[in-house]
């Protein structure tokens, strides 16, 4: 908060440099055979003044004597006129088959933007026109299949990571890649990752917090960017850039279903852009979005639902004879009670939300301009948790429920944010003051549920289980000049500046009833603690934590000569809770010839570890090959982490696990970029990022290991993990895009390959003295095959879009295809179960093949204001490969063969019901839509 007090004092010295008088202009866009053009953007250059033509191609703008005017249009060649004291002018459109090659600030702070080709380091840009011509409605899942290095799919069953998707950027984790909005640093959310997914141990940022209808395009760096940027710029960044337009009204609704008959999408959005008498422009954005839950789960394979213990078998069912008769009965119970055995619910979860964001430019006087961007939204979600069986008797209660029950996670997520900024030139130089405000905040709600620790009958069914929030806080001063003809330079762009951030992390308990445990037992067995399926927080888990950061950055760019552009930029920073970094980079791009040039980047970064990741911890009911375990999450500093262990210690043991510090990384580039037949671009970029001592999530130590069990002493928990530095790893690829516009017959045809390749490796292992002095198996289990399987395999090592678009006249067809490569999984297990030397825990790991996903959109223009679009994600139906299903694992299996009855841990199915692996394009199958778009132009 201390930048805030730069505010006033800078703003004085701003107000002092302004001065000057505009003058108004007027004029008429035409096409090159004369007709009006509306929706045409008119910019004054440099500024963020401007505005758009009516319906009659007319203008009007309030602009400075010697401005110039930029008039851009898709599919024409930017115009740029200067106003030389004139107050009319008449432009005619010209057609541009050529212009492929978007201007691009992300990546550079150079005074004037370059296309994507000219740039020192790969940027993808994708327009908003891009963003809404296919099925997908919230930004992951449009990243996802336009940018191949970008993936995200949908989790099922894994607490709050159903309700917020987990991304990566070239294979690396969720929190390793930056999310700025309009330049400004984007908070992240308050939910670290637990449950076994892709990006297990991680804190990412919501995407689908930002409305579709308020994007005017995204780029994405695909280079590390730390010493520009700061903490988590190691994979790239991804700059959201806002509408800034003031072109009138945009209304569009969206609806569609999967080809199973759920998962039903109603999405309204909104988008507003109007002038301020010539002095700014006011853009306000709202979406509505609701979506219902799919499910493909399986039939539950176990051999008893109402009868036995935990679905199997008792010890008294001794021979097949007796096994048969106890199904008998059992079924008979099934079928009596209506008794469903498709009893999960697995895929998408529903969600119900609304989100406004509001983008504001205002010239208060001439030569000074301020900006504000805020945004909100609220979203519900309800996801299911593991069905309880009847027989499972220490985790219900059949008074309750007398069938078992299927218990439900809802979550409130609300996020929040506000940037607010004056610009002005001070000395020769752009000035940029601004303070970035966002917070993110989960509520969990359990319902369908119960306390099985209350008295019979007594439990509540419905438990609030408290809540996480993130806030942080950023105060950032930056100066950007270009200098001309500069110690032999012809030219040289300086920027340097100072950021101030503040974080806050804070966990809050839920109700009582939702953690305790209230002394029922079954027999002399204790029953289960807390809320089924998500044990709330208790008090000793609630906490307020936060930490500072101070930082200065400088920023040197220059054209050497005609053909070299270099790059050097550095970065100095300050945290509160573990010390100092700094980081460097250097980057250049040299034209071989007019049309082709090489570029390259080699640079260091760094992240800091999260206070989700610092200071998160709980009790959680994970299901683990079917099997339900209480996991203790502990955070760094707790003692059960920190301390050695001895067998003849006294006091808290551990595993003495040192302090969280940054992630270091070094990243190495490079590529070539060219133009080719003047219609189409290519550009092919390899690289190489090298990340030391890798914040991860531990595996989960089992208590039935002697060493744990005598950490853990008398904890009501079967298994602990908790957060380290404990790997080293190593990411090597290769992006290839390709794009070609040209002219086909009377229509325009619009043609695009993008690839990326990449392969993850984990090079060492970070283990402590207690662990590596252990001998009984800890070493295997601070980072296990499993852990290592979500880092290396888990995410598709390959991906490819080719995309094709035809416009002709009122109609317009697009057709995508992307191939999603292979994914691996592998059992966390090593060896074979006691008694069964045969069987291999190995066996279970599966290759899951490369699916080509197909999308197709047809669009009409009904009217020069009314368009309808209709199509199909994934038109084919396509669903990923199976899991592997273990003989032994059928509800008709009534062998009494210790190597060969009932078990359900051979595989990775859980009791046959989980099929398909979610981490390629997810398990939803077809999605048809239709999208009716309305647009509503109003004058300035």
């Amino acid at each position: 908060m201390k930048g805030l007090l730069l505010f006033p004092l800078l703003a004085i010295a701003l107000v002092g440099q302004a001065q000057g008088q505009n003058i108004a202009v007027t004029g008429r866009v035409l096409s090159a055979t004369g007709t009006a053009q509306p929706g045409v953007t008119v910019l004054e250059k440099g500024t963020a003044n401007g505005t758009s033509t009516d319906a009659d191609g007319r203008f009007r703008l309030t602009v400075a004597p010697t401005a110039t005017l930029v008039v851009s249009a898709v599919g024409s060649a930017t115009q740029q006129i200067p106003v030389n004291g004139r107050s009319s002018f008449d432009v005619r459109l010209v057609d541009n088959e050529t212009a492929l090659n978007e201007v691009v600030v992300t990546g550079s702070r150079a005074t004037e933007g370059r296309s994507n080709i000219l740039t020192t380091a790969p940027v993808d840009v994708i327009s908003a026109r891009e963003i809404k011509v296919f099925a997908q409605t919230d930004v992951s899942q449009i990243l996802t299949y336009i940018a191949p290095s970008f993936q995200s799919s949908r989790q099922s069953i894994s607490d709050g990571t159903d309700h917020i998707d987990p991304a990566s950027l070239r294979g690396l984790g969720p929190d390793q890649v930056l999310v700025l909005v309009n330049g400004k640093r984007r908070h992240s959310t308050a939910l670290v990752n637990i449950n076994g997914t892709v990006g297990r141990g991680s804190v990412g940022t919501d995407l689908n917090t930002i409305p579709n209808a308020a994007i005017k395009r995204i780029e994405v760096l695909r280079d590390g960017a730390a010493a520009q940027y700061g903490s988590d710029a190691i994979a790239g960044v991804i700059n959201v850039q806002l509408k800034d337009d003031t072109t009138g009204l945009q209304i569009s609704s969206t609806v569609g279903q999967h080809y199973e008959d759920d998962g039903e999408l109603y999405q309204a959005d909104a988008n507003l852009g109007v002038g301020l008498n010539g002095r700014g422009y006011l853009n306000l954005s709202g979406q509505f979005s609701s979506r219902s839950y799919t499910n493909r789960t399986g039939t539950d394979t176990a051999p008893l639902i109402y009868l036995g213990s935990g679905g199997n078998y008792p010890a008294s069912a001794s021979t097949e004879q007796a096994r048969r008769d106890l199904k008998a009965q059992d079924d008979a119970l099934v079928t009596r009670n209506g008794y469903d055995r498709n009893n999960l619910r697995l895929g998408q979860s529903e969600s119900n939300g609304y989100v406004g964001f509001l983008n504001l430019g205002y010239k208060l006087l001439p030569g000074l301009e301020a900006y504000v961007t805020a945004g909100g939204s609220r979203r519900t979600g309800r996801a299911a948790g593991f069905y309880r069986l009847p027989n499972q008797a220490t985790q219900s209660d059949l008074t309750v429920y007398p069938n078992g029950f299927l218990p439900f996670i809802n979550t409130v997520i609300v996020d929040q944010s506000v940037i607010a900024g004056l610009r002005t030139r001070l000395g020769g130089f752009d000035v940029d003051l601004s303070n970035t405000f966002g917070r993110n905040a989960i509520d969990f709600n359990i319902t369908n549920t119960l306390n099985a620790s209350y008295p019979v009958g007594l439990s509540p069914t419905r438990f609030y289980a408290g809540a996480l929030a993130f806030r942080q806080n950023t105060s950032n001063l930056s100066f950007t000049r270009r200098f001309t003809d500069v110690g032999g330079l012809s030219n040289l762009n300086v920027a340097f500046g100072g950021e101030y951030r503040d974080d806050n992390y804070q966990i809050k308990a839920g109700d009582p009833g939702s953690y305790a445990n209230f002394g029922r037992l079954i027999g002399t067995t204790p029953t289960a603690s807390g809320s089924q399926v998500f044990p709330g927080y208790q008090p000793s888990d609630a906490l307020d934590r936060s930490r500072t950061n101070t930082a200065g950055y400088i920023d040197l760019e220059s054209d050497i000569t005609e053909k070299l552009l270099v790059g050097i930029a550095g970065r100095a920073e300050r945290y509160s809770d573990f010390g100092n970094n700094v980081s460097g980079k250097l980057a250049a791009r040299y034209s071989v010839t007019p049309d082709v040039a090489i570029r390259g980047a080699i640079s260091n970064g760094f992240r800091a570890p999260s206070l989700q990741q610092r200071y998160f911890t709980n009790t959680s009911t994970q299901f683990i090959q079917g099997a339900a375990n209480q996991v203790l999450t502990v955070n760094n500093d707790n003692p059960i982490v920190r301390n050695g262990f001895s067998p003849t210690g006294t006091g808290q043991q551990g595993f003495g696990i040192q302090p969280l510090k940054q992630e270091k990384s070094r990243n190495y580039s490079l590529g070539v970029t060219a133009r080719v037949l003047k219609t189409a671009t290519l550009t092919i970029d390899a690289y190489q990022i090298e990340i030391r001592d890798r914040i991860v999530l531990s595996s989960q130590f089992n208590r039935n290991n002697p060493t744990v069990n005598t950490i853990l002493g008398s904890l009501p928990v079967s298994q602990v993990q908790f957060f380290a530095n404990a790997i080293d790893t190593r990411t090597r690829g290769i992006d290839i895009v390709a794009n070609n516009r040209s002219q086909l017959g009377p229509g325009r045809l619009t043609l695009t390959l993008a690839a990326n390749v990449n392969k993850t490796t984990v090079e060492k292992i970070n283990s402590s003295p207690t662990i590596d002095a252990d001998q009984s198996g800890l070493q295997n289990t601070l980072f296990d095959r499993q852990q290592r399987n979500r880092v290396e395999d888990a995410q598709p090592r390959s991906k490819i879009n080719l995309t094709a678009g035809y416009n002709i006249g009122i109609l317009g067809i697009e057709a995508r295809t992307v191939r999603f490569g292979e994914v691996e999984y592998r059992d966390a297990r090593l060896g074979s179960p006691a008694g069964n030397p045969n069987f291999l825990y190995s066996s279970i790991d599966q290759t899951f093949a490369a699916k080509w996903i197909t999308d197709l959109t047809v669009s009409v223009q009904v009217t020069k204001l009314i368009g309808l679009s209709v199509g199909a994600n994934n038109i084919f139906n396509v669903y990923p490969d199976k899991f592997k299903v273990d003989p032994r694992n059928s509800a008709t299996n009534f062998s009494v063969d210790p190597l060969m009855n009932y078990n359900s841990t051979l595989d990775n199915t859980n009791r046959g019901r989980t099929i398909y692996n979610p981490n390629q394009f997810g398990y939803n199958g077809g999605f048809y839509f239709a999208r009716l778009l309305v647009n509503l132009p109003t004058g300035n």
